[in-house]
């Protein structure tokens, strides 16, 4: 017996569903539902074009600002925002081209070919984007 638990306990996918069974089970009572744990909670979807790129790294640059966690971008602790404003702002002032992160994907400017890598928009383009959606104030979600 202690040779099959020995077994199971070095299966990571056998101990997820062990582990998953008993959070599916709380939260379904809590929720008053049925089913799988993650069934419902999440849902990919292809980014298609460079708007939808946009939106979603907005979306989660923005999270902490929806959950209360941060006034602003520059603030959000853990997101790429906080990092890309924090280069920026070393950026001298006589520079055109402002500081990026080397650890993430730069931005590269307007689509072109060939297309250099890195994000198809400018970094200011972005930040503004973040800025204005940033100060939107949902009366809704007060």
């Amino acid at each position: 017996m202690s040779d099959q638990w020995r077994e199971r306990l070095a299966d990571l996918s056998w101990f997820m569903r062990a582990l998953n069974e008993s959070i599916a089970r709380e939260a379904n009572f809590e929720d008053r539902c049925t089913g799988r744990f993650w069934e419902e909670r999440f849902k990919s979807q292809a980014l298609l074009d460079e708007q939808a790129l946009a939106d979603c790294m907005a979306y989660v640059d923005l999270n902490p600002i929806r959950a209360s966690m941060a006034q602003t971008p520059e603030q959000s602790e853990h997101t790429s925002a906080k990092k890309r404003i924090k280069d920026v702002q070393k950026t001298p002032t006589e520079s055109t081209t402002p500081y990026q992160p080397t650890t993430l994907f730069p931005f590269v400017g307007n689509p072109r070919e060939p297309m250099p890598q890195g994000l198809p928009f400018k970094l200011s383009d972005y930040l503004e984007l973040l800025d204005w959606t940033g100060r939107i104030i949902r009366i809704d979600n007060a």
